[in-house]
């Protein structure tokens, strides 16, 4: 592989203990016990040499061939950090019942019933942490990743070597921006055209999608100028008769 190649990759991860943690199997995510209901499970798209991945993963994907398996162990230090005691924080009681009801509300539920647990993930301003111990007035909440002070073993297969522009730009779009991403139209001439679909029109995350979309684009496919089309479709008149019925039926 070489810098820039769009890639798919088939990957699973293991702590130093064997244990798996995550994957893009749906099977094995069933079978081990870690399936997510809201996580979307497929082959991983990355773009070769682009930081999106940790640095020793990258440099052994950039030696790797489509269809061969690999396994690479990275040690804490250069994966997700050793353990820091400052991390380890206590929090009121109220702050962390406040933070887990705006989330669940974020969800759509009420959050009225919710109760601070141990085991359980919070969001305290934008870090997120796992709830220690709860006491009366106050929680211990660990803000060090969960798989901080582990070697991290990767085992990984590149699937695809993704190819041709509008193929290329469609696999940057879902990178930058999955969800609805399918629903995205790429026209490749002199210009590159991309349509966006309803939903992007009206999510402010899309701005900011955009722009990185922008970049990947001229870095990793071509320099050419760029153009997002948003198709707001005619209202379809009813016909006369239709609103002739409508008025004597009322």
């Amino acid at each position: 592989m070489e810098k820039g190649d769009i890639i798919k990759l088939q990957i699973d991860t293991f702590t130093d203990d064997g244990k798996l943690v995550e994957t893009t199997d749906e099977t094995k995510a069933k079978e081990n016990g870690i399936y997510d209901e809201h996580y979307s499970y497929k082959p991983l798209l990355t773009i070769v040499g682009s930081g999106r991945l940790f640095s020793d993963l990258e440099e052994d994907i950039a030696k790797a061939n489509v269809g061969e398996e690999r396994e690479i162990t990275i040690p804490p230090e250069r994966a997700f950090g050793v353990r820091d005691t400052n991390n380890v924080r206590v929090t009121s009681y109220r702050e962390v019942e406040r933070a887990l009801r705006e989330e669940q509300r974020r969800r759509g539920n009420n959050g009225n019933d919710v109760v601070p647990e141990p085991g359980m993930s919070v969001k305290i301003g934008d870090k997120y942490g796992k709830i220690l111990t709860v006491t009366a007035g106050r929680v211990v909440i660990d803000f060090n990743h969960p798989l901080a002070g582990k070697s991290i073993k990767y085992r990984y297969k590149i699937l695809e070597k993704v190819e041709g522009d509008e193929k290329k730009i469609q696999a940057i779009i879902e990178i930058n921006y999955p969800k609805d991403s399918d629903k995205f139209k790429v026209e490749v001439g002199d210009e590159i055209v991309i349509t966006i679909p309803d939903s992007a029109k009206i999510d402010d995350s899309w701005l900011l999608a955009k722009f990185a979309i922008v970049g990947a684009v001229r870095e990793y496919v071509a320099n050419k100028t760029i153009i997002f089309k948003e198709i707001f479709e005619k209202r379809v008149e009813e016909k006369k008769e239709e609103k002739e019925e409508a008025k004597a039926a009322s």
